[in-house]
């Protein structure tokens, strides 16, 4: 078991995200129905190249050996970026269940609807406990296992399968890669010494001897990075770097463990509260139909407020437990 667990990498996940999306770009093309059915399948076509290209790149290679690859990659970002702007992306027609048989299952299965779903993160954490899996790997198993308990419990039509996956694919449109680009956008800042332009200006207005205003600005920094990039684990590179590791840490001899994970919540503040976390906050206002596109956003931010104070406050406690 753990042998055959162990030969499951996350290039057969990437692979076979990349083979999905192909199959949502031929579909799109084949639908006479959607407006813009061209540009649709364009844009998934070569978002799933990019899962499906990506292991021709080797990290450890000369750079002019990639750089074929790297102008490739960048041009099909572009281009998928060019077709979003010309709002070339619409939904189409996918003959999905009717209401009516919406409402039989959901007599049918009650909350058991939900098991598949549930089955994903127990699946994660199983396999990282017992077997010490890649929680990414991890994710990808417990989603083909989630998904075969699901055609078991509904035994759908492998069109009508097809069809419902590329219309929530469709729904969330565009914003389904923001996750990706703004994770390159934070490694692409930490890079450049984003980091370290930070910690001048928050070391000029910061009194060097306030271990409070320290912990104030590294939590409310990880907040509002996160909101503008959407991602806590980018903003975490470069607010660690600027505000975390020379200030509260450093100047301050605070325990790296507890701030580090109390910025990382600091951080999830954040994206409870921005557009830029689609897949967060996008994603099930589209998926759900709601009227107000930012209703989960306004839902959340008494919640997120709330958080970041008594955030604010740990991190200030137990930052100085060693």
């Amino acid at each position: 078991m753990k042998a055959l667990l162990s030969a499951i990498t996350l290039e057969h996940l990437y692979l076979s995200a990349g083979i999905v999306l192909r199959i949502c770009a031929i579909q799109s093309v084949a639908d006479k129905k959607n407006p813009h059915r061209i540009g649709t399948g364009l844009f998934w076509l070569l978002f799933g190249l990019t899962f499906l290209t990506g292991n021709f790149i080797d990290p450890k290679a000369d750079p002019a050996i990639n750089r074929p690859y790297y102008i490739a990659a960048g041009s099909m970002v572009v281009a998928m970026t060019a077709i979003a702007c010309l709002k070339k992306i619409s939904v189409g027609f996918y003959n999905e269940s009717t209401k009516t048989q919406k409402l039989e299952y959901r007599a049918r299965f009650g909350n058991a609807i939900f098991i598949p779903l549930l089955i994903i993160p127990i699946v994660i954490f199983s396999l990282s406990i017992a077997f010490k899996i890649n929680a990414l790997i991890g994710l990808g198993i417990g989603a083909v296992i989630g998904f075969i308990i699901a055609i078991c419990m509904t035994r759908p039509k492998a069109v009508q399968m097809s069809n419902e996956g590329r219309r929530v694919i469709d729904a969330i449109g565009w914003a389904i890669i923001l996750s990706q680009f703004l994770a390159a956008l934070g490694f692409l800042f930490n890079k450049a010494g984003v980091g370290e332009v930070i910690a001048v200006l928050v070391s000029s207005v910061i009194p060097e001897n306030s271990y409070l205003m320290s912990v104030v600005a590294y939590a409310l920094g990880m907040m509002i990075f996160t909101m503008i990039m959407g991602n806590a684990f980018a903003a975490f590179a470069v607010i660690t770097t600027g505000i975390g590791i020379p200030l509260v840490i450093n100047l301050f001899g605070a325990n790296p463990a507890a701030v580090g994970a109390l910025a990382m919540v600091a951080g999830y503040c954040g994206t409870l509260i921005t557009p830029m976390a689609a897949n967060f906050n996008v994603v099930p206002a589209a998926l759900l139909e709601m009227k107000d596109k930012n209703g989960v956003i306004k839902a959340q931010l008494p919640m997120a407020l709330i958080m970041i104070i008594v955030n604010i406050i740990f991190m200030y406690i137990f930052g100085m437990i060693k």
